[in-house]
């Protein structure tokens, strides 16, 4: 048997959108980027979000029902002259629907060769689709993305993966078949990039010579992943974040460590940042604000290194947490305003707060200790208390603060 010269996930991947799995605000039936190909209008765009989650591929879509052909570059590799050349095309082909440039990492462009691109957008020779894994608003600059619509793709859970591994694993080899816990623990390993999910299931058919592949057979090809957090309904995986939040909850940086660890050797890196970052704000929160800050910045760099070497910010990010000290005030006003809000109370805004006159309003930087006292909630609210400040260090810090500029005593705060 010749082996295949393309990748497991360039032959499977989709050629519209009905095929695609994931990113439902953008592809699905309502989605938008289906709408703007139904209405006819396809603005230059930047598609930003993790690898393997369907940019290119939805380019590609975006290209054929618009009737543009389309031109890869990586701005790892791509030059200006690059960008001409595919400018030069369009005289020839205007006509026929226009070209539609696909430019890769688009953040390893320098300021002069983004801007390079503005010309070409505003006279109409190239629509443009950016592409890239970083945060647009840091690295793509102001010029270019204001000419450009921006949408996220988000990482592909395994639940919306595994159809697409089912299909993909009979298009591939029809005589050999995954049982259930076998194409989710793929799912699972893939950690939401789709790419690498396909990857590992071509890898399964290559190597394990048997009509019928199980978990066994897909573990032994993960040799550094114990996969052990993950079942087939999910139960483990759920309760090994619910106690890596409670171990942090309950100051214990010792189960906190196991927990993370229990996640990370299973291979899900996704799901220990989403709850780490939830964690500082909801248990945290006020006690140490910067803890939030510290646990995105840990994330995104654990994000960007991959694993194995993301334990290492992550476990920072969890030891900080755990020893913080702990604090649920912000998050219990919340739900109190929420509460209220439910119950149809504050419907009316004090019109000293409201555009354009905002008639009475007392600027509060003009006052003694940048104080001044005023209504701001509305009538039928006036005096409801939502938040009161826990016993820590930093809140109680505020609470003097806010006495001190009040000319009250902190006990009737």
């Amino acid at each position: 048997m010749c082996a295949r010269l393309k990748p497991a996930a360039d032959m499977l991947r989709p050629k519209s959108f009905d095929e695609m799995v994931g990113q439902e605000k953008l592809v699905g039936k309502n989605g938008v980027l289906r709408k703007l190909v139904k209405n006819g209008v396809l603005p230059s765009v930047v598609f930003f979000g993790p690898p393997g989650t369907g940019k290119t591929t939805a380019a590609s879509i975006l290209a054929a029902e618009s009737g543009k052909e389309i031109f890869f570059l990586n701005a790892t590799t791509a030059t200006l002259a690059d960008v001409k050349q595919v400018v030069s095309t369009t005289g020839s082909i205007m006509g026929e629907g226009g070209v539609l440039l696909y430019l890769d990492e688009i953040q390893y462009f320098n300021k002069k060769q983004q801007q390079s691109l503005l010309q070409y957008i505003e006279d109409g020779s190239i629509t443009l689709i950016a592409s890239t894994t970083e945060n647009p608003y840091y690295y793509i600059y102001d010029a270019l993305l204001s000419r450009c619509s921006v949408f996220e793709f988000k990482h592909i859970s395994p639940e919306e993966a595994l159809p697409r591994l089912r299909e993909g694993a009979k298009k591939l080899r029809e005589n050999v078949s995954f049982t259930d816990g076998a194409l989710r623990l793929i799912a699972d390993a893939g950690a939401g990039d789709m790419r690498r999910s396909l990857n590992t299931l071509e890898l399964a058919l290559n190597v394990v010579e048997k009509n019928e592949i199980d978990e066994e057979d897909v573990r032994d090809l993960l040799p550094t992943l114990s996969m052990s957090n993950f079942d087939r309904d999910g139960d483990v995986h759920y309760d090994l974040l619910s106690g890596l939040q409670k171990s942090i909850r309950g100051s214990d940086p010792d189960a906190a460590v196991f927990y993370l660890a229990r996640l990370l050797e299973g291979g899900d890196l996704i799901s220990p940042c989403r709850r780490l970052q939830v964690i500082a704000s909801e248990d945290i929160g006020a006690a140490y604000p910067m803890a939030a800050v510290i646990t995105r910045a840990c994330c995104e760099s654990a994000k960007e290194l991959g694993l194995p070497e993301a334990r290492i910010p992550l476990v920072n990010a969890a030891v900080m947490l755990a020893t913080a000290p702990k604090s649920n005030t912000a998050n219990y006003a919340y739900d109190a305003a929420a509460a209220d809000i439910s119950s149809g109370k504050g419907k009316e805004i004090p019109s000293h707060l409201k555009s354009p006159l905002f008639k009475g309003y007392k600027y509060p930087h003009d006052y003694p200790n940048r104080y001044v006292e005023q209504q701001y909630l509305p009538d039928d609210l006036v005096g409801r208390k939502y938040y009161e400040y826990g016993e820590n260090k930093t809140e109680q810090a505020a609470k003097a603060h806010m006495a001190k500029i009040r000319g009250v005593d902190p006990k009737d705060l």
